[in-house]
């Protein structure tokens, strides 16, 4: 039996998601190719100037205008943000403060508080039953 190492391979929104950068904004060639694991990793340590101009000022993809504005995505749609947005555009809605945008990010606030709480009282758990098995 021989063995071959295959090389493995994702397609282009998988790498663009693995980027954090909004697939439509990539080259063609990005978009229309696929992206092996070495391929990914290289861009990774070495980012191209199109990577680069992407990070910087994007369009970013949701998960990246969700953490830039600290909310979750769920409360982006519930402000009417479904699209990409720039950097600048990011920057504009950060100084424009809607209400839609602190009520938002004080849910958000609530969420970790809570997650917070949760760990710690697991742990104080842990440790109890730690301290009975002793």
């Amino acid at each position: 039996m021989t063995s071959h190492q295959s090389t493995q391979t994702m397609k282009p929104a998988t790498a663009a998601k693995k980027l954090g950068v909004y697939l439509e904004a990539t080259p063609a060639e990005f978009q229309e190719g696929v992206v092996s694991r070495t391929e990914l990793n290289a861009l990774q340590a070495e980012p191209p100037a199109w990577l680069v101009e992407l990070r910087r000022n994007g369009p970013h993809p949701r998960p990246v205008v969700a953490s830039k504005l600290g909310v979750s995505i769920a409360g982006l749609a519930r402000g009417g943000v479904t699209e990409a947005l720039t950097t600048e555009q990011i920057e504009a809605l950060k100084q424009d403060n809607p209400e839609w945008l602190q009520k938002e990010r004080a849910t958000q606030a609530e969420v970790r508080k809570e997650a917070v709480r949760i760990k710690e009282k697991q742990a104080e758990k842990a440790q109890k039953a730690a301290e009975k098995r002793s």
